[in-house]
């Protein structure tokens, strides 16, 4: 089916594009929605099959473009100062307009990347049922897989943001990297420390005060939502450290981390992004649906899962 195109309108009045897989005129009894948030500048669209899959498995599907990206796209990315703390803003709103359209109906949630970060941001967590993540991490350069770490620092951390000192935002479409991105994002994913609370800022560059710090991990210590948090063995990015440093601040949950072996399971890689290629739609996205629908951790060859 073809998805219906609505926009969703934050708190501070920003328009975000969104698109929903539904069967809520027809489904008896009614389908749990699953929002999806996206990796660091990746557009909405490239779940779109996934989000298909998940719909033909029994969910209502919603998926957006965090604000700067793809749709939600307005204008030029000068001036635009937003950081992750902005989009976890635009996830609070997604949220917000779900619970609001599907009243009465089971929510779930999956984050690629920086998407399973923003969760924890989100106070309309504590609505989500369940919580499915791939390759969640912050971007602690520390945490990078050791025989890349060099080059992602110099990229991520050292190039990236000199770029965008000189151009007020990111232009990674012309380098081919990935969509342009807001000078926020950049300043929080460059200069990210091992704690995020102590790295991430408002506006044009404000730090977060100590009680806001404090609030924002009470916030990811308070969802309850049971977590099943997927890496690939060869995931830069999503390397064990990074992805147990995030669920060490979801406290409250019932966390549960699954490695996956590209070889054990016949495949020359997986990688940060390739989960949601549609070659993976008979093998690993029936994980995802497994976990959504029934809470059921998965067993495949060479996988293993770690309780943090």
């Amino acid at each position: 089916m073809n998805p219906e195109s609505v926009e969703i309108v934050t708190p501070d009045q920003y328009r975000l594009k969104a698109h929903i897989w539904s069967a809520r005129f027809a489904s008896q009894p009614p389908r749990p929605v699953v929002v999806i948030a996206s990796a660091t500048s990746v557009l909405s669209r490239y779940y779109a099959r996934f989000a298909a899959f998940l719909f033909s498995r029994g969910h209502d599907v919603v998926t957006f473009d965090y604000r700067g990206i793809g749709g939600s796209r307005h204008g030029s990315l000068k001036g635009l100062e937003a950081g992750w703390l902005d989009w976890g803003t635009d996830l609070e709103a997604v949220l917000t307009y779900v619970r609001s359209a599907f009243p009465a109906r089971s929510i779930d949630f999956v984050g690629h990347s920086v998407g399973g970060f923003l969760i924890g941001m989100a106070p309309s967590a504590l609505h989500v049922r369940r919580i499915f993540t791939v390759g969640a991490q912050y971007a602690y350069w520390r945490d990078y897989t050791p025989r890349e770490r060099r080059g992602m620092l110099l990229r991520w951390h050292l190039l990236m943001p000199s770029i965008v000192a000189l151009v007020g935002y990111l232009p990674a479409k012309r380098l081919g990297w990935m969509e342009d991105t807001p000078k926020g994002v950049v300043r929080d994913w460059s200069g990210m420390g091992s704690r995020f609370e102590n790295s991430l800022r408002w506006g044009r560059g404000h730090r977060l005060s100590r009680d806001e710090a404090e609030l924002l991990v009470e916030r990811f210590a308070s969802v309850t939502a049971p977590i099943l948090a997927l890496a690939a063995n060869d995931d830069p990015f999503g390397t064990p450290s990074a992805v147990d440093r995030l669920l060490a601040y979801f406290k409250g949950a019932d966390r549960h981390h699954l490695r996956l072996d590209p070889a054990s399971l016949g495949f020359d890689a997986i990688g940060h992004f390739a989960f949601f290629n549609e070659r993976f739609r008979d093998v690993l996205w029936p994980l995802a649906s497994a976990w959504l629908q029934d809470q059921e951790i998965p067993t495949l060859p060479g996988a293993a899962v770690f309780i943090p």
